[in-house]
C-alpha cells in the first residue's frame, strides 16, 4: 500500500523548522505534478471517452468517499457556471451523500452495495461514463458503483494513485494512475494525492469543454454571467474578441439575453440576435468557424 508508507522525506517532521517544513511540501508537491504528467496519454484517452460521451448525450459522473469524493463534487459544480452546462451533465457523488461534503460520515465508504445502489438512483445508462476516484485504490463504496456501473454498460474509469489490481480490469474499463508516493504525513491522502485529482479533474472537465466548442482561443466564451464579476468577464471577453467599446460590449450582451457567444456573433457578422443564434446553432455552438469566415 504505497499510499499507507512512510515518506522518508518527512521522517521526524515534528522536529522541523516551518520553512524547513515548508520546503518539504514543495518537494512533493513536485512529484504530484510529475506523476500525473506520466499518466499524460491516459487523460488523453479519458478525454476522448468523455467528449464522445457527451456527444451521444451521455454524462459524467464523478464517485468517491471523503477527499476523493469532495473532489468530485467540486470539479462538477465548477462546470455550469464556467461553461453553461446543465447541472445533470457533470455530476459528482460522494459516499454518505451531501453531508459528508463538510462532515465526515464514518464507515459509508466501506460499503460497497451503498455504491452500487447509488449508481441504479442516478439512472446511469450506456451512454454515462462513470469515474471512479480512490487514491488507495480499494475503497469499497467506489468499487461497488464501478462493478454495478459495468454491469449496466456504462463506459468506466478509475482513477487511484497505486498501480492497478489486476481484479478491477474485469470492470474498469480505463485506468488513469500517478503514482505520487507515500504521504507528508502517513496516509493523508489529502495531500499529494488530492493535488494528483484535482490536477487530472481540471484536466477532464476542461479539455472535454473546449472540443465541445465552450471555449474560443483561451477564453471561456460559456460563461454563465450569474454575479458582477463574471458580468465583468463577459464584457471584457467580448471585447476581447470584437474590438468594440465597453459601452457596446455591454449594451450587446443585454440584447443577447447575456450569451457572450451570441453576442459576439451579433457584433463580428453585424446581424441580430436571432440570426447569431442559428448560426451558432449551424456550427454546433463553435465560435471558431464563424469567425474564421463561416
Amino acid at each position: 500500500m504505497i499510499t499507507e508508507q512512510q515518506n522518508p522525506n518527512s521522517t521526524d517532521i515534528d522536529l522541523k523548522s516551518v520553512s524547513e517544513i515548508v520546503q518539504i511540501f514543495h518537494e512533493e508537491d513536485r512529484k504530484a505534478i510529475d506523476a500525473v504528467a506520466a499518466e499524460s496519454d491516459a487523460i488523453a484517452q479519458a478525454v476522448e471517452m468523455i467528449v464522445e460521451a457527451f456527444h451521444q448525450g451521455g454524462r459524467l459522473f464523478y464517485i468517491g468517499a471523503g477527499t476523493s469524493g469532495r473532489l468530485g463534487v467540486l470539479d462538477a459544480s465548477e462546470c455550469p457556471p464556467t461553461f453553461s452546462t446543465e447541472p445533470e451533465m457533470v455530476q459528482g457523488i460522494i459516499a454518505g451523500g451531501d453531508i459528508a461534503l463538510r462532515k465526515a460520515v464514518e464507515g459509508e465508504e466501506d460499503k460497497p452495495e451503498r455504491g452500487a445502489q447509488v449508481v441504479r438512483e442516478y439512472q446511469l445508462t450506456q451512454q454515462d461514463v462513470l469515474v471512479g476516484i480512490a487514491s488507495s485504490g480499494r475503497t469499497p463504496y467506489v468499487l461497488g458503483a464501478l462493478k454495478e456501473a459495468h454491469a449496466i454498460g456504462v463506459k468506466t474509469i478509475f482513477f487511484s494513485c497505486v498501480p492497478p489490481a489486476e481484479e478491477l480490469k474485469r470492470f474498469v474499463n480505463h485506468f488513469i494512475t500517478p503514482i505520487v508516493g507515500p504521504e507528508i504525513i502517513t496516509g493523508s491522502t489529502r495531500l499529494k494525492a488530492g493535488t494528483a485529482t484535482k490536477l487530472v479533474l481540471n484536466m477532464l472537465t476542461t479539455i472535454s469543454m473546449v472540443k465541445l466548442g465552450k471555449v474560443y482561443n483561451n477564453l471561456m466564451v460559456d460563461v454563465h454571467a450569474s454575479n458582477k464579476k463574471l458580468v465583468e468577464r463577459s464584457i471584457r471577453i467580448v471585447q476581447t474578441v470584437t474590438g468594440v467599446d465597453t459601452a457596446l460590449a455591454d449594451a450587446t450582451l443585454k440584447q443577447a439575453g447575456g450569451s457572450v457567444k451570441t453576442a459576439i456573433v451579433m457584433l463580428a457578422k453585424e446581424i441580430n440576435r436571432t440570426d447569431a443564434i442559428s448560426l451558432l446553432e449551424k456550427h454546433d455552438g463553435f465560435l471558431r468557424p464563424i469567425l474564421d469566415g463561416g
